[in-house]
């Protein structure tokens, strides 16, 4: 009896380590996917700002010249605000800090970017921004998992 006793403790012992080691992996691999895609914004938001204003706004208006319905006047204001709204979001994201405010706003942004890119009448475009919604929408619908993190350190701390 006390054999059975002993092994049904050493398999507790071992699911309970299991479990632990499943919970440790689903935050990390939580984490890694906010980092991957806070550089992925991120650069999106950079990559605009070193090219400069003009000649994004040369990529807006090339882009958007088949899509009558765009008042003109919106291009140049969302050429100025997009790429430091998307820099500013993205490393909010690698950092884990204001992490909900990041998600909604990004969330909200991207809204944006579909109804333009549904405009313009791209739908590949548009089909991979839908893709760029899913990962909002998980990493904002599962920010208990969001631990490693800013803001996660910041609770902490004020305990």
């Amino acid at each position: 009896m006390s054999n059975s006793v002993s092994a049904a403790s050493s398999l507790e012992s071992k699911a309970a380590g299991s479990a632990s080691q499943r919970s440790s992996d689903t935050l990390l691999a939580y984490a890694l996917l906010r980092v991957a895609f806070g550089i992925n914004i991120m650069f999106h938001g950079v990559a605009r700002l070193l090219v400069g204003h003009a000649a994004f706004l040369a990529y807006l208006s090339h882009y958007f010249e088949h899509a009558p319905s765009m008042p003109a006047g919106f291009l140049p204001v969302f050429g100025w605000i997009l790429p430091p709204v998307e820099t500013a979001l993205g490393l909010l994201l690698v950092l884990g800090l204001f992490s909900r405010f990041a998600m909604i706003a990004g969330f909200a942004v991207m809204v944006m970017l579909v109804f333009g890119t549904n405009l313009a009448q791209d739908w590949v475009v548009s089909g991979l921004q839908l893709i760029y919604c899913i990962i909002y929408y998980f990493l904002l619908a599962h920010r208990e998992l969001n631990v490693i993190a800013v803001d996660s350190l910041w609770r902490n701390r004020g305990r």
